[in-house]
């Protein structure tokens, strides 16, 4: 029988029990709140994540780039392709071609610098081996179809749906695409994390 309602002699019905200084409520209530999503990179970040539609842009159009370049001098064109493809983000200011048409940079968050040459080769390492796979007649297209793809669908959730917008080669980077108006040093809006706060 329910004791929530008034008791027959009159008295006030008996408080609920309280743990930790809350009441029974209080903590079913916060039991039952959903937790946030937890980033790939457990350390967490001080940098928003940043468009998903601009990052989309910026790949696209280091991909066009990438291709051109491939389409010139045989293999030593294949092999500036995928040269550019792996020290894009090191060009200047952590910016691709293509990123600084869309207006976003790769950060290496706990130095918050642009990212250098080693950060670079790292973050870009999968869609390096998927463009080598790309340039490698039948048993390359089949590596690619069976690993590559995959592994770019991978990297395009993670994207997604990562809080931070990290995926597999940003974790190994210790990287993140950041807005270009983000000054380098500078932490822009924080980005809590479960269990922590602030980074």
């Amino acid at each position: 029988m329910s004791t929530d309602g008034p008791r027959p002699d009159g008295e006030p019905p008996p408080e609920a029990p309280e743990v930790n200084g809350r009441s029974m409520g209080a903590v079913r209530k916060l039991s039952a709140a959903p937790s946030p999503a937890r980033s790939a990179r457990r350390e967490g970040s001080p940098y928003p994540k940043a468009s998903v539609l601009a990052r989309v842009v910026g790949r696209l159009a280091d991909v066009i780039v990438s291709l051109t370049l491939s389409s010139f001098a045989g293999v030593a064109g294949i092999l500036a392709g995928l040269l550019y493809l792996l020290v894009a983000d090191a060009l200047g200011n952590g910016q691709s071609l293509g990123k600084r048409i869309a207006g976003v940079k790769v950060v290496h968050v706990p130095t918050r610098a642009p990212a250098a040459l080693r950060e670079s080769m790292i973050r870009n390492s999968p869609f390096a081996l998927c463009y080598a796979f790309y340039a490698v007649p039948i048993v390359g297209w089949i590596l690619l179809v069976v690993a590559g793809v995959p592994l770019l669908l991978f990297e395009a959730y993670m994207i997604y749906g990562d809080p931070l917008g990290v995926r597999i080669g940003d974790v190994f980077a210790d990287s993140q695409v950041v807005d270009a108006k983000v000054v380098a040093g500078t932490p822009a809006v924080s980005t809590p994390l479960s269990g922590r706060g602030t980074a």
